[in-house]
C-alpha cells in the first residue's frame, strides 16, 4: 500500500487541529516532560555522557518528530535500550565521560539517523519484519539485566567494570562489599521503593520528578555529598549549539554495524509503541515515513550535542494517559526542556546518581516478560528456544551480538522450515466433497489406488529433495498398487525453475513405474512458470489438471483406463473419452469449452 500523507505531516494534523484538543495536549505535553527531564539525564548517565547531553537529545530529535513523524502520540527521546548499545559501541573505542566520548556519541547519533532515512528513502521499512517477536523479546529481557547490572556501581557507591557480562559485574560488586556507600545504596533502595510505589498506586503522580527532587533536598541538606554521595555536579546552563562531530574514518567504520544495529532496535522499538496507539485511536502510521522522522530526529540529536534517541513506550502511554490528541503535546515538552536547560540546570547540582540509577531501573524492570515467554512457550515451542537463545547470546556475547545471533537465527529456523514443508495425506469427509488430512481426521476416507496430497508451502530449489523424497515414501509405504498420485497445490503460491524441473523428472519417475501424476487447484503464478517450463501443456493436453479436487478423485476413481503414452494426444485408436484419464483433451479441434482451457489459452 503506497504511503500517501502529506510530505510534511505537520501539515495534515495542523490544518484539522481542534480548540478543543488544546487543553489536553498542554497537559499531556507537561507530564511527559516532567517525566522526560529525569529520565533523559538518567540515560545519558547510562550511556556514558554527562546527564545534560541527555536534555540536549530531547529538544531537536523532538521538534524533528513533531514535524514528519506519523504518530499522533509517540514521545520520542532518549531511551534505555539505545543508551545501552551506545554505552557498548563507543565505551570499546573512547573512554567514558571523556570529550572523545561525548563527540563520537554524536557522530553515532548521526549515522544512525543516517542509515533510518536512507532506509525510509528507500522504502525498506519491511526490514523491522525480520526482528521477530520471540527475537525482541529474549533480547529485551537480556538488555534489561545488562541495563539494571550497569547500574549497581551507582547504587552501591563503587566503581564497577562497565561489561555486558552480568556474573562479572555481581561478583565484582560482591567482593568489594567493604566498599560499599551504605547512605548512597539507601538513596537508591529508597528511590526504588517510591518509584514502585508510585507506579502501582498513583500511576499519574510523577513518581520520577518527585524522586529526583526529594534526592536533591536530602543530599543538599544533610550534607551526603561529604559522606561520599556521588552527585551530579555542574551542569551547563543554555540551549545546545550546532556541531558537526568530526572523527576519524576508521572509529566511523567500526561504528557502523552499531550504527545499523540501533536504527533497526530504535525503529523497532518506535513503530511497535506507535502501532499499539494508533489501533487504539483509530489511526494510520506509515512505516517508511516513520523511519525518515526518526533518522533526521537522530541527525538532528547528533549535531547538537546529543545521542541515538528512539520512541520510548513507558513516556509515550503517560503522554497517551495525560490526554494527548497531537504531537502538539510534544511540542509543550520541548519547550519545558527548554526552559529546564535555560533557567534550572544549578538545581541538578546535588542531584545523586543513585536516584537516575533508580528510575533506570525502575523503568527497565518492565522489560522482563515472564508471562509473555510462558505464553510464547505454550503456543510454540520452538519460537521458545529462539526466545532464550537470543536471550542467553545477548548476556554472553553482549547486544548487538545478541540481537544478531537471534534475527540470524530465526533466518535459518524459517529456511529449515521451508526446507521440509508441513504435508498433508487427504482423505475424503464421507458424504461431502471436502478432502482433510487423514492424520487429524480419522474419518477421512482414501481411495485404493490413488494417492492425494497437499503441500503447504511455496515450491523452490530448497525444498525439491524433500518433495522427492516424500512421494517416493508414500509410494512406497502403499499398501495398495498406485495408479494415480494426485499433488494438490491450492497451498502452492510460488515456483521456482528449479522445481519446476523436478516436477518433470518426478513426473516421469513415477510414469515409468505406470503413476500418472496429477495436479489440481493450481494458482496462477504457479501456472505461470509451469506454462513457461512446457509442463502445463504437456500436463492439460492429458488431462491431468483439475480446478476441483473432488473433481479429480471422481473422474480417476472411475475406472477409467490411462490414456496410451505412445499414441499421439487426438489418435483415433482412443476413444476421446478416455483421453487424458477420461477427460477429453481440450487440443482437440472439436473440444467442447473448458473454463480451465480457457484460462491456459490465456495464459498461452
Amino acid at each position: 500500500m503506497s504511503e500517501r500523507v502529506p510530505p510534511l505531516p505537520i501539515v495534515a494534523w495542523l490544518r484539522s487541529y481542534q480548540r478543543a484538543d488544546l487543553g489536553a495536549d498542554l497537559i499531556a505535553g507537561l507530564t511527559t516532560a516532567v517525566m522526560l527531564v529525569p529520565q533523559a539525564m538518567g540515560y545519558a548517565l547510562l550511556a556514558g555522557l554527562p546527564p545534560i547531553h541527555g536534555l540536549y537529545a530531547s529538544v531537536v530529535p523532538l521538534l524533528a518528530y513533531a514535524v514528519l513523524g506519523t504518530s499522533r502520540h509517540l514521545a520520542v527521546g532518549p531511551v534505555a535500550m539505545d543508551s545501552i548499545l551506545v554505552a557498548g559501541s563507543v565505551g570499546a573505542i573512547a573512554s567514558v565521560g571523556t570529550e572523545g566520548y561525548i563527540v563520537i556519541a554524536a557522530a553515532l547519533g548521526i549515522m544512525v539517523g543516517v542509515v533510518q532515512a536512507g532506509l525510509g528513502f528507500l522504502r525498506a521499512g519491511f526490514l523491522v519484519n525480520f526482528l521477530s517477536r520471540p527475537v525482541v523479546a529474549g533480547f529485551t529481557a537480556a538488555a534489561a539485566l545488562i541495563i539494571a547490572a550497569s547500574q549497581l556501581g551507582n547504587l552501591l557507591g563503587v566503581d564497577l567494570p562497565r561489561t555486558h557480562l552480568v556474573h562479572r559485574v555481581l561478583w565484582e560488586a560482591i567482593r568489594n562489599v567493604s566498599s560499599w556507600s551504605w547512605v548512597t545504596l539507601a538513596i537508591g533502595v529508597l528511590s526504588i521503593a517510591a518509584l514502585a510505589i508510585g507506579k502501582k498506586r498513583w500511576p499519574r503522580f510523577p513518581a520520577a520528578l518527585f524522586v529526583v527532587v526529594a534526592g536533591t533536598v536530602v543530599v543538599w541538606g544533610l550534607g551526603l555529598r561529604d559522606m561520599g554521595v556521588a552527585v551530579v555536579g555542574e551542569v551547563p546552563a543554555g540551549l545546545p549549539g550546532l556541531r558537526l562531530p568530526t572523527v576519524d574514518a576508521s572509529i566511523l567504520t567500526h561504528l557502523l554495524p552499531a550504527a545499523a544495529t540501533i536504527a533497526l532496535v530504535s525503529f523497532m522499538e518506535a513503530i511497535s509503541v506507535g502501532r499499539v496507539f494508533a489501533q487504539t485511536y483509530r489511526y494510520e502510521i506509515f512505516p517508511n515515513r516513520e523511519l525518515i522522522a526518526l533518522g533526521f530526529a537522530n541527525m538532528g540529536g547528533g549535531i547538537t550535542g546529543g545521542y541515538p534517541i528512539a520512541g520510548g513506550f513507558s513516556r509515550t502511554a503517560v503522554n497517551v494517559r495525560a490526554g494527548a490528541r497531537t504531537q502538539l503535546a510534544a511540542l509543550v515538552t520541548v519547550g519545558v526542556v527548554v526552559i529546564t536547560l535555560l533557567a534550572f540546570t544549578r538545581g541538578f547540582y546535588y542531584l545523586p546518581k543513585a536516584a537516575l540509577s533508580a528510575i533506570i531501573v525502575a523503568a527497565v524492570t518492565g522489560l522482563i516478560d515472564l508471562r509473555g515467554a510462558a505464553e510464547v512457550y505454550r503456543i510454540k515451542s520452538s519460537d521458545f528456544h529462539l526466545l532464550v537463545l537470543t536471550f542467553l547470546a545477548t548476556l554472553s556475547l553482549g547486544i548487538q551480538w545478541g540481537i544478531l545471533v537471534g534475527v540470524g537465527a530465526s533466518v535459518l529456523l524459517f529456511l529449515v522450515r521451508t526446507t521440509r514443508p508441513h504435508f498433508a495425506v487427504l482423505g475424503r469427509i464421507p458424504d461431502s466433497q471436502t478432502y482433510l488430512n487423514v492424520a487429524r481426521h480419522p474419518q477421512a476416507e482414501t481411495t485404493p489406488g490413488i494417492i492425494l496430497v497437499r503441500i503447504d508451502a511455496q515450491f523452490y530449489f530448497g525444498n525439491v529433495s524433500f518433495l522427492k523424497e516424500t512421494v517416493r515414501a508414500l509410494v512406497r509405504e502403499s499398501k495398495t498398487p498406485v495408479k494415480f498420485f494426485v499433488l494438490e497445490a491450492a497451498g502452492v503460491n510460488e515456483l521456482d525453475s528449479a522445481a519446476a524441473a523436478t516436477l518433470e523428472e518426478l513426473d516421469e519417475e513415477l510414469a515409468a513405474q505406470g503413476i500418472r501424476l496429477v495436479l489440481t487447484q493450481v494458482k496462477g503464478p504457479v501456472r505461470d512458470v509451469l506454462y513457461r517450463s512446457g509442463m502445463l501443456e504437456k500436463l492439460a493436453s492429458e488431462g491431468r489438471l483439475y480446478l476441483s479436487t473432488h473433481r479429480a478423485m471422481e473422474v480417476l476413481s472411475s475406472g477409467m483406463a490411462l490414456p496410451d503414452l505412445s499414441a499421439e494426444p487426438n489418435d483415433p485408436r482412443q476413444p476421446a473419452d478416455q483421453i487424458g484419464c477420461g477427460m477429453l483433451n481440450p487440443y482437440a479441434a472439436d473440444a467442447p469449452p473448458s473454463p480451465f482451457f480457457e484460462m491456459v489459452k490465456k495464459e498461452k
